[in-house]
């Protein structure tokens, strides 16, 4: 049989455990989001040496996510499969990542470990989508890229709350400036990255392809330049749909790398009312924005469920559309929030946003590629993220000294503004209609 014809209805436990690696791979995108820039600062970095101090993501997404997509579907290791290779490999480099990164002693190192736990991120993500998009019939990919929000959402709670609930135990700092409290969190997101990913190899096993199926991705070339050629071909074939989510991806990812950067700097000024320096007052609202990221994904965590539901109702677009509108909202708010504990309130919109941003859009792709390019598609669609980033990189650290007036609280309704555009996109893109959708809608 072909790899198709063994795409059998999933009971939602094996669901749960073929999506549970994504947890302890957002532990760590969860540290990188909230820990590892209050790191640069602690390491004596400037504001607006954020961005730029953050190139490693955009550059080793657009780099590694479509090359990895790309070998993924030429590959076939007897005992593993296609795809579990590529993300087991990546965890373990995660995993030594986590582990050695709050030791850093300069502020190069700590951009050159964040290049290296980049890398080994990229090299997980990617290959786990098209794992899904293998294993599952069309009827249950909404609950499987979904199911990947569940996930996301559980992570990157556990990594930012962990910050914070480790400040009220641990005291002290480094010889460089590091509090310890932030040890503890990297050193469980090195012991998740791995654990969670061997419970996903060891409990699903990849559909094996026929004999046919597997002489034919053996006899396709192997090697980058092949896989580079491939992505290009793959460029060029693009459905239009894809095309009209990349102007998407270019608001929605730079506004969500605008929040990640500067969240703890808007809420250290808008609540403490801190200066630059204030180390102090500067550690209090790291350890809070831990607590606020945390909520966020807690609501991630929770209405990823309903989006579930809602994904099978409606076309997927429009579920995007209005998750990101909330997103919008709650960064035109934030700024203005002097209690802190008011942060919590825009935040439940952000976290069903951030739920969206992680399911939803793949659901417009996978109904545009044939699956046999899986691999290579969702690592297309990772370039449609990173180039976004990229692009922040290197214009916002000028707009944001420049044009916002240095303001951490202007650069976040920036980012809102941007997150709005970016719904307005989303209504524009020409989506195909899945009728297994609509049939399992109806039932």
């Amino acid at each position: 049989m072909s790899i198709d014809s063994q795409k059998l209805a999933m009971t939602f436990r094996q669901i749960v455990l073929m999506n549970f690696g994504f947890f302890g791979i957002q532990y760590s995108f969860g540290l990188q989001q909230t820990a590892i820039n209050p790191i640069f600062t602690f390491l004596n970095a400037n504001p607006e040496e954020l961005p730029l101090l953050n190139m490693a993501g955009p550059i080793t997404g657009l780099l590694v996510q479509p090359l990895i997509g790309a070998l993924s579907d030429r590959t076939w290791v007897n005992g593993l499969g296609r795809r579990r290779p590529y993300f087991l490999i990546g965890a373990i480099g995660c995993s030594i990542c986590l582990f050695f990164y709050p030791h850093v002693t300069a502020l190069w190192m700590a951009v050159l470990l964040l290049w290296l736990l980049d890398i080994s991120n990229n090299t997980a993500m990617e290959p786990y989508r098209a794992f899904i998009a293998d294993k599952l019939p069309v009827n249950q990919q909404p609950t499987g890229f979904l199911m990947q929000s569940v996930f996301t959402g559980l992570g990157i709670t556990l990594a930012n709350v962990s910050l914070y609930f480790f400040q009220q135990w641990m005291g002290g700092e480094s010889s460089t400036g590091i509090p310890y409290w932030v040890y503890g969190s990297f050193y469980i997101g090195a012991v998740c990255s791995i654990g969670s990913v061997l419970i996903t190899v060891f409990s699903t096993k990849e559909n094996r392809p026929s004999d046919e199926e597997l002489a034919a991705m053996r006899a396709q070339p192997r090697g980058l330049v092949p896989a580079i050629r491939e992505i290009s071909h793959a460029i060029k074939d693009m459905p239009k749909p894809l095309w009209q989510l990349a102007l998407v991806y270019l608001f929605q990812w730079y506004a969500m790398f605008i929040y990640w950067q500067y969240i703890t700097l808007t809420i250290a000024k808008s609540v403490w009312n801190a200066e630059q320096g204030d180390k102090h007052l500067y550690e209090q609202a790291v350890g809070w924005t831990g607590l606020v990221n945390g909520w966020y994904n807690i609501v991630t965590f929770i209405s990823a469920f309903g989006l579930m539901v809602l994904a099978r109702k409606y076309q997927a677009k429009y579920v995007h559309a209005f998750s990101i509108s909330l997103a919008a909202l709650a960064m035109l708010i934030l700024p203005h929030i002097s209690n802190k504990f008011l942060l919590f309130i825009p935040m439940i919109g952000f976290g069903v946003a951030w739920a969206s941003i992680m399911g939803v859009p793949f659901l417009i792709a996978v109904a545009e590629v044939p699956k046999e390019r899986y691999g290579v598609y969702m690592g297309i669609i990772n370039m449609m993220i990173v180039i976004p980033m990229l692009i922040e990189t290197v214009t916002f650290g000028f707009i944001f000294k420049h044009f916002l007036g240095g303001n951490p609280h202007n650069a976040m309704m920036f980012g809102g503004v941007l997150m709005a555009l970016a719904a307005l996109a989303t209504l524009r893109v020409q989506t195909s209609q899945r009728p297994e959708n609509d049939l399992e809608a109806k039932v």
